[in-house]
Parts: structure tokens; sequence; C-alpha cells
């Protein structure tokens, strides 16, 4: 499958596991996908007080999201990971997942942790842009 994003890496910054940037090359048709959440298809939190089973289950949540909008996780050209959580060790062990899932699509990405999210026992999210080139 052809991808519309072409990822930049600087040489004459610090190497890190993410490009630095994403460019996408027109025409391109764009997608925003909300944050996926650790719902089940009930909409009850998974892996309540765990953080990496939280992110697998964001992960392949955003996963069906995007297809449904026609895309896929190697069209996405920036995500945003949010970790309810004050230690670095729990941003670490969602980073992890997220890039297993990611694979060697290491897109721009910010990493954050945060006080709290949205759903009851909620401690990962994951926003996403992605770009799929228009089909003549």
């Amino acid at each position: 499958m052809t991808t519309g994003v072409r990822l930049i890496r600087s040489p004459g910054l610090a190497p890190v596991e993410y490009a630095y940037a994403a460019v996408a090359d027109v025409p391109v048709r764009a997608v925003w996908a909300a944050g996926a959440c650790p719902l089940d298809a009930d909409g009850a939190t998974v892996a309540v007080g765990d953080v990496a089973g939280q992110t697998d289950q964001v992960m392949r949540n955003l996963v069906t999201a995007l297809a449904d909008a026609g895309a896929s996780l190697t069209d996405v050209v920036k995500t945003t990971v949010y970790v309810a959580s004050a230690d670095q060790a729990d941003l670490v062990a969602a980073w992890k997942v997220y890039r297993e899932h990611m694979g060697a699509h290491d897109v721009p990405s910010t990493l954050l942790g945060v006080a709290v999210l949205g759903y009851p026992d909620q401690l990962v999210e994951v926003e996403a842009v992605a770009v799929i080139t228009e089909r003549k």
C-alpha cells in the first residue's frame, strides 16, 4: 500500500525513537482521530491499573477507528500519547506498547503525563492524525 506520509529524520538533533517531522505530500485526505481510550465494545474500561494493558487496548481501538475512516497506522503523521501518571516508568511502559503497535512507522509523537483522563480508571489515551493519498 502506498502512503502519503514521508517521515523526516534530523541528523543534527539527538537520536530518538521517532521521526522529528512528517510530510504529507498532496493530494491527500486528512483523518483526525479522537483520543482512543481503553474501552471494550461495551464501554467498560479494561485492564484497570495496568498501563501496558490499557495501551494495548487503546492501540487496537485506534486501529479500528482508523480502518473505519479508510486509514491504517502507516497513514498516521502525528500522535499524542497521554498517560495519567506522574511516574516516568508508567510513561515508558505505555510508550513501549505504543511503539510495538507502530512498528517501523515511528511518526512524530508527544508523550505526556497528565493528572487525569476522562473515563473511570482510565490511564492511557492516544490521539492521531493520519493522511491518505488520494487514489485516481
